[in-house]
């Protein structure tokens, strides 16, 4: 299915989809609706519902696929310069490390009441929303799995990143899957009802 798909889906999250058949393509926000639109691209990658309908992309892509395994979550980052970072007082990092968690969860907060909502408003337009299938997961799975050893194998400093986190999930889910999981599934049941 994902055989010569002409995807906009930019990063690394492209370089996955590229090892599952797909053809990456890096385009603006601003440029997807026309791509889709004229059928230069074939799907399209964006942030989430609440962003996917202002850009009004169920116009010209009514089907809706979930969940953006390439993105599990919305985070924030800021970059700064490890030099400039040490000159300035502690009152002023601890400031900008207050600030990045705030802005960090205001947006997290934000997207978890705005989805929600837009997600509804397009499913009342007539958007069709699919799962991806267990095989694409797997695969998806699979192709991340290879890419992240082939850059770890020439990265060291992605391989002590990888190393961690990987040693991170590995037990965090366990924890996640007892405390969040099946609340969550509890919840969403009877949500339903």
């Amino acid at each position: 299915d994902l055989q010569g798909l002409k995807f906009r889906i930019g990063g690394y999250a492209g370089r996955v989809m590229q090892k599952l058949g797909c053809v990456p393509q890096q385009l603006a926000g601003g440029d997807i609706y026309p791509a889709l639109e004229k059928g230069t691209i074939d799907a399209a990658e964006w942030v989430g519902p609440y962003d996917d309908e202002k850009l009004g992309l169920y116009k010209v892509a009514p089907h809706y696929y979930y969940p953006g395994w390439w993105e599990g979550g919305p985070m924030l980052l800021a970059m700064i310069n490890l030099d400039k970072w040490n000159a300035l007082p502690k009152y002023y990092q601890n400031i900008l490390e207050q600030a990045g968690h705030y802005a960090n969860n205001w947006m997290m907060a934000k997207y978890d009441t705005v989805n929600p909502l837009a997600l509804k408003k397009l499913l009342a337009g007539g958007t069709k929303l699919h799962g991806f299938s267990p095989a694409i997961m797997e695969a998806s799975y699979k192709a991340t799995k290879e890419l992240n050893a082939e850059v770890a194998s020439t990265n060291a400093n992605f391989k002590k990143i990888y190393d961690s986190v990987t040693a991170y999930t590995s037990t965090g889910y366990q924890w996640f899957q007892v405390a969040e999981v099946g609340f969550d599934n509890f919840m969403a049941r009877h949500a339903q009802s």
